[in-house]
């Protein structure tokens, strides 16, 4: 018999999340990031997402929905994630783990495409030294992370935290959230 109140699992859940809509800024960065998106696409940009764990798994979602479907049938949008094996173990090995992310961005980015860089603590240094080629580069940059920003929370154009120092499991939940809500945004600037 488990030893936990599954409900109460989702209660903490449904105060994360309550949390995080009573921020006064929630609704215009989330649009704003939705805007910084659609125009890249629009003008001929990419998106390119990365991060750690559940975080890179939160990436490729967000990247597979846009070139794939999400509710509705329209064309294929220009994202990619990066997750592919053969670079992250090139580049961890050749140069270390903290640049397996930036590495990508310094080979595949271009002036006009936009980073999502996702970090539950806000201080993954992998995304940071991302952000610094993103800002060489021209590549706008939209953070999602969790705690209290972390050292990542000035680094972008558009910051998204979701404010809990628990378990990283509940910001990831609501980092989904606000990757559907991108989407469906993105899918709605570009119908």
């Amino acid at each position: 018999m488990i030893s936990f109140n599954v409900l109460d699992d989702l209660k903490q859940e449904r105060e994360v999340l309550e949390n995080f809509i009573s921020r006064p800024d929630t609704k215009e960065l989330i649009e704003k990031a939705i805007e910084i998106m659609s125009s890249s696409i629009k003008n001929g940009g990419k998106l390119i997402s990365a991060g750690n764990g559940g975080s890179m798994c939160d990436a490729m979602h967000f990247a597979e929905e846009l070139t794939g479907r999400y509710r509705e049938n329209r064309p294929s949008y220009p994202a990619v994630a990066i997750c592919d094996p053969s670079h992250i173990t090139c580049v961890g090995n050749d140069y270390g783990f903290d640049y397996i992310f930036s590495r990508y961005l310094e080979g595949m980015g271009a002036k006009g495409d936009v980073f999502l860089g996702i970090s539950t603590s806000g201080n993954s240094k992998n995304i940071i030294e991302s952000c610094k080629v993103c800002k060489e580069k021209g590549i706008k940059s939209v953070l999602l992370l969790g705690k209290d920003g972390g050292k990542l929370k000035d680094l972008g154009d558009v910051s998204i935290i979701v404010p809990h120092d628990g378990y990283a499991d509940r910001i990831q939940e609501i980092h989904t959230m606000i990757i559907h809500i991108l989407i469906k945004g993105i899918e709605q600037e570009l119908a």
